[in-house]
């Protein structure tokens, strides 16, 4: 067994290594960033090296760093966890040429996976169904959308080295091709150094069914069951579970059995995930799946697979990798009850989503489930990283009792002053199709306002506030003509709220206080008495567009004295490793530009001003 383990990741995963390394007796070397140096990871494992900068590229990127770092605190091993250098093959073939084990798949298997055009050629070959598309080494904008209108839309683009729902868009209308194009290239371009794509049919009613495998060096290869992804947001995994809902033994038979086709095809090692697209028009039927992609790592949401098969993923990993055998057989296998994970973020469904950066003064997510995370109250979300702060995982014996006891867990869930979608999750976990796991993945997005949770607190909560605030006397009131009232003005999160609680049943007689934080539904607020004074500080304007967060300026698409629509785009700012496109919030003409391309602009900056027109 692996004696001393680095491990080349940060946050929830980097503690998730170390939690089962710890339970093997293995000693952990955590590496860090300048902007993680007190991070959770770091002091929890054994010893820690600082690699560089805060940003990816200056520290988490640097293969040479990591295998340095390695060596001198006398490492044996390198656990990759996911993301960063997880899926680079020149990456872990240089751990192995330093004699160091990497903890994953193969260098080759890797190359022969990465790359999804020619994964695809090898899973044809395979005999595994492939989603119909182009795969050609042609990349010109001509033939790509020559490719596209043969194929028939919606398409969908991807980036031929992405991974994560990054570098991928979907086409509706041929008009719409070539910006889309463009813009995935530049995405992929930066996200991963190679900006080649391909084409897949988008399926109109599509279905996330990924099989999780795990092979050896001794030639066994097993799958531990299938997972659904089906709940996404713009290719990005929202809540997942297993088994599929629906998924009969057959089915699962034919594709599991895919899957491992798959990876013997690769020769595969270590854990990887095959992902395939179903068309669930009518139901999953294994000739309606088909193989999308395959992830040679360990994925983010491998602890529903862990809750329903009663196996530790990490320990397999480090098993493996130490030359042993599979722990189990395939016929050992099976699934357990049903299990649900949900993905809880740092950002704010009521600003499209945009990450929420800044201390973590309050954070609380219960015992009453499993959490994987890498922070903890004090904590501090950079804009550097993913803004993931935790994973919520439930396990029940049915389906229902997995989501019920989700749901509950993040109704209850304290984020503090930070933003966090767990609201959000919550109206998804309770929307009528999640319940009834009428699925696809453009659920979310057909839904729209629907999944948004509310903007203040229910009357009840307001109640109960306004009576905490005015202590054991109530706020009186009159009105000519009319009966007393009861009345208190609360600000919540910066806004007035008139409450009367004239009604309310009476508290126990307790001193009042000042302020207050509220959680309802997965959302925390801050509630204080109402000062007009202090909520007299404005922002720039509607017409002001501010930069969210603090990132750079890849694209500016207006010029100084142009008249602009509602929506239209004007600045693309990238942050978070992600693209933010700011639009007009009304038709007008651009009065002030300040938004350069390439500059670093922090929350806040004006970027540009928009007057209606005819007010210049």
């Amino acid at each position: 067994m692996i004696e001393s383990l680095l491990i080349a990741n940060r946050g929830e995963i980097a503690c998730r290594i170390i939690r089962t390394a710890r339970s093997l007796g293995i000693r952990t070397i955590a590496v860090h960033s300048d902007a993680d140096a007190t991070a959770l990871h770091v002091r929890e494992a054994d010893e820690a090296v600082a690699i560089g900068g805060a940003r990816p590229a200056e520290s988490y990127l640097i293969g040479e760093r990591i295998i340095a770092a390695a060596q001198a605190t006398g490492a044996q091993a390198i656990h990759p966890g996911y993301g960063f250098l997880s899926e680079n093959a020149d990456f872990a073939q240089a751990v192995q040429d330093a004699g160091l084990i990497w903890v994953g798949p193969n260098p080759d298997s890797i190359r022969a996976m990465g790359l999804k055009d020619a994964a695809k050629a090898r899973m044809i070959a395979a005999g595994v169904p492939v989603t119909p598309g182009y795969l050609g080494e042609d990349q010109s904008p001509d033939r790509l959308k020559a490719e596209a209108d043969a194929i028939g839309y919606p398409v969908l683009i991807k980036a031929v080295a992405g991974g994560g729902g990054k570098g991928m868009r979907r086409v509706d209308d041929a008009a719409d091709f070539a910006e889309a194009l463009a813009s995935c290239q530049r995405e992929a371009a930066a996200s991963f150094g190679d900006d080649r794509v391909l084409l897949e049919k988008y399926v109109l009613s599509p279905r996330h069914i990924e099989v999780q495998v795990f092979g050896d060096s001794h030639g066994n290869v097993v799958h531990l069951f299938e997972r659904d992804c089906s709940l996404q947001r713009r290719h990005q995994k929202v809540i997942e579970e297993a088994p599929a809902p629906g998924m009969d033994a057959a089915t699962r038979e034919a594709v599991c059995a895919a899957a491992v086709r798959a990876a013997q095809a690769v020769d595969y090692v270590g854990a990887g995930t095959i992902e395939f697209i179903a068309d669930a028009s009518q139901g999953l039927n294994a000739d309606r799946i088909w193989f999308m992609e395959m992830n040679t790592r360990l994925q983010v949401e491998h602890p529903v697979t862990e809750m329903i098969t009663g196996q530790d993923l990490v320990e397999w990993q480090l098993r493996v990798a130490s030359g042993e055998p599979l722990p189990c057989r395939q016929d050992q296998l099976s699934i357990h009850g049903h299990a649900m994970e949900a993905r809880l973020y740092a950002e704010d469904p009521a600003k499209g989503f945009l990450p929420s950066i800044g201390r973590l003064d309050a954070f609380d997510l219960g015992d009453t489930v499993r959490v994987d995370t890498g922070v903890e109250q004090g904590a501090t979300i950079t804009p550097y990283y993913d803004p993931m702060i935790a994973k919520v995982i439930a396990h029940g014996d049915t389906r229902e009792e997995a989501r019920e006891t989700l749901a509950d867990a993040l109704d209850a869930a304290i984020v503090w002053p930070l933003r966090s979608n767990a609201g959000f999750l919550v109206e998804a976990l309770d929307h009528p199709a999640f319940v009834a796991a009428t699925l696809d993945t453009g659920l979310i997005a057909r839904e729209g306002d629907a999944l948004m949770p509310p903007a203040l607190p229910s009357e009840e909560v307001l109640v109960e506030a306004a009576q905490a605030l005015a202590g054991p006397q109530p706020v009186p009131g009159f009105r000519l003509n009319a009966a007393p009232r009861q009345m208190a003005m609360l600000s919540v999160a910066g806004e007035p709220v008139e409450v009367d609680f004239a009604d309310a049943p009476a508290r126990s007689r307790t001193p009042a206080v000042d302020r207050l934080l509220v959680t309802e539904g997965g959302q925390t607020w801050e509630i204080t008495p109402y000062r007009p004074a202090a909520a007299a500080a404005g922002g720039a304007g509607d017409g002001a567009i501010l930069s969210p967060m603090p990132g750079r300026i890849i694209a500016v698409d207006v010029t100084a004295g142009q008249s602009v629509t509602k929506g239209q785009r004007l600045v693309t700012l990238e942050a978070m490793k992600m693209e933010h496109s700011l639009t007009a919030p009304f038709d007008g003409v651009v009065a002030d530009l300040t938004a350069t391309p390439e500059a670093q602009v922090p929350e806040g900056t004006l970027l540009v001003r928009i007057e209606p027109q005819g007010e210049q």
